[in-house]
């Protein structure tokens, strides 16, 4: 018997600087797939859903369009967590929602395995570790990050800043199809850099159903009540998931690509100028949960093509989150080094990129950590789903679960894995 992705029952089953320095850097994850019994990818996909709703509700605080990934934030903090220790420890798993470095360890071992066998979309991942030359890593740290999380281990000159970011920066643009470019600029690595690790992530998808180019047109977009401008609107009706959500005071539409665990949802105030009350409301709702109650009628779509790309600074996002301990001198990465090197975060900087047109979707992402020393009846009539005003926009992927006594797959809801404002769509 199946139980359908939309119970919500099923989701109970979830949930002074000194002298030496570090980098992380992860690109986005944009799928995730697990199989049955693994408590280590619940908690993944639990603390991930947190940990978004937290980081977007300050990052929803500055105007205009925001594009970010909370899972590319959230897997280069869980690689820092693995050389944690100590008060510096504790923080990075209440944060990321972990009870402990191995849970977190094996639940995005998992996550890459399933990554890397994903059908119908372009998905790549790959992971490697730069070290300064002369130092080596420790034991435990190197056998985590090579077996949980398959990183690759090469040795670079951090004093020759310009051909080490030459490198990095290469290898990251050939991971994310040219999408992220200058990720790491020469001015920040120097002979205090000691690690660098990074996760890169591609991801393009095709809709299940295209939408026909003949028929996007320039339609009137309201940035708020009154100023507007034109914009390319795609246009096209069909059966897709949708509900109107009185609590969000919105309309939700879940558009799904032609592999269909993965998916765009469009979350649409219904008044024009209600952005800010919807994140708002956001920011007090299990997002993981957002696709419970939704039904299937046919819906007129009118969808903005929209391309944004962004730098963030997340250091003060985190900082208000509740991780500035690693900012500070009580930092404690004592675990990843062999020499007793005392580390401490300087910068977090996340890159993103998100395309959507006709055809689909294009999205890739990078998170930057430096760290230095120191279902219902179907309605006859169609519903209109007009995306004319500022709306959010989340990537998700379904988990499916196998259940192996009766060889069936139960599903559930939940990996948030990039999150963005729309107001306003440029292509």
């Amino acid at each position: 018997m199946k139980c359908s992705r939309r119970v919500s029952s099923v989701s109970k089953l979830h949930q002074s600087i000194w002298d030496s320095g570090i980098i992380f850097i992860a690109l986005l994850p944009l799928f995730l797939e697990v199989m049955a019994g693994k408590q280590e990818l619940q908690k993944v996909i639990q603390g991930n859903g947190h940990f978004t709703k937290q980081l977007y509700n300050v990052l929803a605080q500055k105007p205009g369009n925001v594009c970010f990934s909370p899972i590319s934030a959230h897997a280069v903090l869980s690689m820092a967590y693995q050389g944690a220790d100590g008060t510096t420890r504790a923080a990075f798993g209440k944060i990321l929602g972990m009870s402990n470095q191995l849970e977190a360890a094996v639940g995005y071992q998992d996550v890459i395995k399933h990554l890397n066998n994903v059908s119908d979309v372009q998905l790549l991942m790959a992971n490697k570790v730069y070290v300064m030359e002369g130092y080596a890593l420790k034991p435990a740290f190197k056998e985590v990050t090579e077996k949980k999380f398959f990183s690759e281990v090469q040795s670079l000159n951090f004093k020759q800043s310009t051909a080490s970011a030459n490198t990095i920066n290469q290898w990251v643009e050939d991971k994310t199809q040219e999408k992220i470019k200058d990720l790491i600029s020469p001015d920040i690595l120097d002979e205090s850099t000691r690690l660098i690790l990074v996760n890169a992530i591609y991801f393009k998808g095709t809709w299940a159903s295209k939408f026909n180019k003949e028929l996007t047109q320039k339609e009137t977009f309201y940035l708020n009540d009154n100023d507007t401008i034109e914009v390319e609107m795609m246009n096209t009706k069909g059966k897709y998931f949708y509900k109107e959500d009185e609590t969000l005071d919105a309309k939700v539409l879940e558009l799904p690509y032609s592999n269909s665990d993965v998916s765009l949802l469009v979350i649409l105030p219904n008044k024009k100028n209600g952005i800010a009350d919807l994140e708002k409301k956001l920011a007090e709702t299990d997002l993981t949960k957002i696709t419970e109650n939704m039904f299937k009628p046919e819906v007129v779509v009118k969808l903005p093509k929209f391309k944004i790309e962004t730098t963030i600074d997340l250091n003060e996002p985190l900082k208000k989150i509740g991780l500035g301990e690693i900012f500070s001198s009580k930092a404690n990465f004592s675990e990843m080094l062999e020499s007793p090197e005392q580390l401490v975060v300087s910068k977090v900087i996340q890159k993103a990129f998100i395309e959507v047109n006709e055809e689909g979707t294009e999205a890739a992402a990078a998170s930057a950590l430096f760290v230095i020393e120191k279902s219902l009846k179907i309605p006859v009539s169609p519903k209109k789903f007009i995306a004319d005003h500022p709306f959010v926009v989340i990537l998700k992927g379904q988990v499916s679960v196998v259940d192996e006594e009766k060889e069936d797959k139960i599903y559930f809801q939940g990996l948030l894995l990039f999150q963005g404002r729309v107001a306003k769509p440029n292509v």
